[in-house]
């Protein structure tokens, strides 16, 4: 049997009354991360049984909607980089690329 290393990553939730995130936390000790906070989260996860994507989407209710913008646009730079990492693929990776681009544009995210 081989040896195996495990790490874990956590995140706390505090919710208000109506159970809409007032806080979210976040440790991740091999990281050096212990209880931070953030304003939001984005969450995947590949059920390879039922072939789809499983996700959790949650943000503080003080969350400037200026920084959710800037949130998604740095997303989804993230992920045409480990598309492209994962795939190989330079063409769609570029795609997509160009893609951010016009996302940011249209937002007047870069200056």
């Amino acid at each position: 049997m081989s040896n195996t290393i495990k790490s874990e990553i956590k995140f706390l939730v505090e919710l208000d009354e109506n159970r809409v995130p007032e806080k979210l936390l976040w440790t991740a000790q091999d990281g050096g991360v212990e209880q931070e906070e953030a304003k939001a989260m984005m969450l995947s996860i590949w059920d390879s049984k039922a072939q789809e994507t499983l996700r959790i989407d949650l943000w503080t209710k003080d969350m400037p909607v200026d920084e959710m913008k800037l949130f998604f646009h740095q997303t989804l730079v993230a992920m045409a980089d480990t598309f492209q990492r994962a795939t190989a693929d330079e063409k769609m990776a570029d795609t997509m690329k160009d893609f951010c681009d016009y996302f940011a544009e249209k937002l007047e995210l870069k200056k």
